[in-house]
């Protein structure tokens, strides 16, 4: 069995500023198959544009408002929306709410960076 506490998860904080917790990953924990994090977006940030090539990304939304976009598709997202990102499919999140932006992020196969592309603003 695996337990992992939130408050002991260890953190990162992502190029583009978000902050991650990471609840359940297999360099971490010894699980095989996916990997589970919790990510904060400050108010008025956003996450880079990118892709993973194997991973298909769930976001499950916890608190605050955003802007999701997957390829040409936007729609806003607030607690309680679940978005699933297919592998290969650009995406981004922004937050623009007062509160800061909090998700469940799940990956399968596990989030490797080896596996995302970042994408350059035209």
């Amino acid at each position: 069995m695996i337990v992992t506490n939130i408050e002991t998860a260890k953190l990162t904080t992502s190029r583009d500023g978000a902050i991650v917790r990471t609840l359940v990953h297999p360099k971490l924990h010894g699980n095989d198959n996916q990997s589970l994090a919790m990510a904060e977006l400050p108010p008025g940030a956003r996450t880079e544009l990118h892709k993973h090539e194997q991973g298909e990304e769930v976001y499950y939304i916890l608190q605050g408002r955003g802007i999701i976009t997957v390829g040409e598709e936007t729609r806003e997202v607030t607690p309680g929306d679940c978005v699933c990102v297919h592998p290969g499919r650009a995406h981004r999140l922004e937050s623009t709410g007062w509160e800061p932006l909090k998700l469940l992020c799940s990956c399968a196969p596990p989030y490797s960076l080896s596996d995302v592309s970042v994408i350059p603003d035209e």
